[in-house]
C-alpha cells in the first residue's frame, strides 16, 4: 500500500488503539498519567501497554522491543515509545508511518532503528509542539511522554488530527543505531547479541535457524560460541545446539533456537547473562563455529 492510500484509507482511526511503551516502570504515576491524557482525548479509545521496564535510559532495548511485539499488532495502531535520555533537548520529536501502517510516536534517538531496518518507514515528520501538546503544560521540559508523545498520539488514534497535521515532514533516515549484520564466512557465523530473554537471563541473537542450517550445523552438534564486548572476548567455548532445555543437565549451557526462529544462549533453569556477565546491544558480538 503505498503512502497516499495508507493516508487516505486511516487506519489508525479505525483501529482506535494507543499501545504505550516506556522505560518509567510502574511504581509512581507516570504511565497512569499518560493514559489519563489519552482517555481525555477520547474516551472511546482502547489504551495498552507493551511494556513499562525497559531499562533506564536504554535506547536500543527500546528499539528491539517496539520491532519484536509490533508485528503482531493490526496495522493502524499507535505506538508511543518514551525512553528518553536527552528529553527537553534539541533531539526530535517525531511521529512515523511505517511500512506495514502503523504510526510510532517517539522522540528520534535511535528508538527507531529496528523498526527501519525490519519494516521500513514510509514517512516521519516532526511533531509541531505549538499545535500538538497538552494545553498548560508548556512549562514543563521533562515530561514529553505525557505532554507531547501521548497527546499526539491519542489525537491521531481518534483521528482529530491527521497524519500530515503532526508537523513538518523530514527528509532521509531516523537517527539509527549501529547493528551488526548476521553473516557467515569460511564457516564461522557472525551476529550479534540483541537482546535478553529478561525473566530467564537467556541471549537472543540475530542468527537465524536457517543460517544456522547453511553453516552445516544440526542438533546435537557441538558449537564454539565467542562472544565479545568492544573486540575483547568475555566467553569462548563449546556448547551442544539443543531442541530443548532438558536436554542438558540442570545449570549446564546450551545454544538453541528461540521463539523468533533465531539462535539463543542459555543456561538450563538458571541466567547465562549473569553467570558470564554477558549484555547486549552495541558492541556485543557472537561468532559460532561448529566444533
Amino acid at each position: 500500500m503505498t503512502i497516499e492510500e495508507l493516508k487516505e484509507k486511516k487506519p489508525w482511526v479505525d483501529r482506535g488503539t494507543v499501545v504505550f511503551m516506556s522505560d518509567f516502570g510502574t511504581v509512581d504515576g507516570a504511565v497512569s498519567a499518560m493514559h489519563g491524557v489519552a482517555d481525555e482525548v477520547d474516551h472511546h479509545l482502547r489504551l495498552e501497554d507493551l511494556t513499562h521496564e525497559i531499562p533506564q535510559f536504554n535506547i536500543w532495548e527500546a528499539s528491539y522491543r517496539l520491532i519484536q511485539a509490533m508485528t503482531y499488532w493490526a496495522p493502524g495502531t499507535v505506538f508511543v515509545c518514551v525512553v528518553d535520555p536527552g528529553v527537553g533537548s534539541d533531539r526530535e520529536s517525531v511521529a512515523v508511518l511505517t511500512k506495514s501502517g502503523h504510526i510510532v510516536v517517539t522522540p528520534d534517538n535511535g528508538t527507531l532503528t529496528h523498526v527501519e531496518r525490519q519494516i521500513g518507514i514510509l514517512e516521519r515528520r516532526k511533531i509541531s509542539e505549538a499545535e500538538n501538546r497538552l494545553k498548560n503544560s508548556q512549562r514543563s521540559y521533562t515530561f514529553h511522554g505525557r505532554d507531547v508523545y501521548a497527546y499526539t498520539g491519542a489525537r491521531l488514534a481518534a483521528g482529530i488530527i491527521s497524519f500530515d497535521e503532526v508537523g513538518p515532514e523530514l527528509e532521509g533516515k531516523p537517527v539509527m543505531l549501529h547493528v551488526q549484520d548476521s553473516v557467515i564466512k569460511d564457516g564461522v557465523i557472525y551476529g550479534s547479541i540483541d537482546i535478553l530473554d529478561t525473566r530467564y537471563g537467556s541471549l537472543w541473537t540475530n542468527i537465524s535457524d536457517t543460517m544456522v542450517s547453511e553453516a552445516g550445523i544440526s542438533y546435537g552438534d557441538s558449537v564454539i560460541v565467542t562472544i565479545s564486548y568492544k573486540g575483547r572476548v568475555v566467553y569462548s567455548y563449546p556448547l551442544t545446539l539443543c531442541r530443548n532445555f532438558t536436554e542438558v543437565s540442570m545449570g549446564e549451557a546450551l545454544v538453541y533456537i528461540n521463539s523468533l526462529l533465531n539462535i539463543g544462549v542459555a543456561l538450563n533453569q538458571g541466567s547465562f547473562a549473569s553467570a558470564y556477565h554477558i549484555g547486549t546491544g552495541e558492541g556485543w558480538l557472537i561468532t559460532l563455529k561448529k566444533n
